[in-house]
């Protein structure tokens, strides 16, 4: 296991081939993001991004909580009228670039599992979001936590949330600021699976194992038009039109090869056991 810093992230390459287990580790502080644990959290999906050997992420916490949000204790240590520094990581969005609590203005370009213990609050439920599923313990709970702290959500959390679980559904949260439990989080949308407490990691590990067996480029090019249809897409038109030239580049590859396994009997009858290949 490779360390990216002390007591603050951890990244793990090698124990499950292929899959990236980075993990938030603070866990006397229940998780919480500080400015420079947000760096080294930003550095470490980047990390993933770029590390070809590496098809999906495991984003976790440390202990009983997956993340707490910002570190308070670190806002409140600063006087009220100073302003911002670059080492808050309060500078305005510009693309890509590092926010508040790490990599959270990051559309991350491959597949991305959260796995859910404890409390996902605040900028902790901003930072769930970032992910394409989200595994949760039975005990979890969501919340926009920082309402009652006059702390707005400033990493992507009006963005997010709104289009994962719907206007109504958001506004109720963010309004309200009321713990979410995960079974209506499951109702909502907002969990993908609930699971027995202490096993996230472990549901959210045989997730990714099935990812890896998927022809690659296929299953990153239909993300990515999802997202693309979600934030960037002008019209129907113009999501269509994206999804249809992108999906045309795949038919071209891996679909050929795909549909000759077909052929020759592999994957019938629902079976996915021996359709995909991720050496496709």
């Amino acid at each position: 296991m490779a360390e990216v810093t002390p007591n603050t992230v951890v990244t793990d390459t090698t124990s499950q081939p292929g899959i990236s287990i980075i993990s938030i580790n603070r866990p006397t502080r229940k998780n919480a993001v500080d400015p420079l644990t947000a760096k080294h959290l930003y550095n470490a999906i980047l990390a993933y991004e770029a590390d070809a050997a590496q098809k999906v992420c495991i984003l976790t916490g440390v202990g009983d909580t997956f993340c707490a949000g910002a570190d308070l204790h670190q806002v409140a240590g600063k006087q009220d009228n100073s302003s911002p520094s670059p080492s808050d990581n309060l500078q305005a969005v510009n693309g890509r670039n590092l926010a508040p609590m790490g990599p959270s203005r990051l559309i991350v370009q491959k597949p991305v599992i959260c796995a859910v213990a404890g409390y996902a609050v605040a900028g902790g439920l901003e930072l769930s979001l970032l992910a394409d599923l989200r595994v949760v313990e039975e005990d979890v709970i969501f919340g926009v936590f920082c309402r009652r702290w006059g702390v707005p959500l400033i990493d992507g959390g009006t963005v997010r949330l709104q289009a994962i679980i719907g206007l109504g559904r958001a506004m109720d949260m963010i309004l309200t600021g009321r713990p979410v439990n995960a079974q209506e989080a499951l109702t909502m949308g907002l969990a993908n699976r609930v699971v027995p407490k202490g096993e996230s990691l472990k549901h959210a590990l045989e997730i990714a194992r099935q990812l890896l067996v998927f022809p690659n480029m296929c299953l990153n090019t239909d993300r990515q038009s999802c997202y693309y249809s979600a934030y960037e897409a002008r019209s129907f038109e113009d999501a269509m039109s994206h999804e249809f030239t992108a999906g045309s580049k795949v038919i071209a590859t891996e679909s050929s090869q795909g549909a000759a396994k077909f052929s020759k009997g592999s994957g019938r009858h629902g079976s996915f056991k021996e359709a995909g290949s991720s050496k496709l």
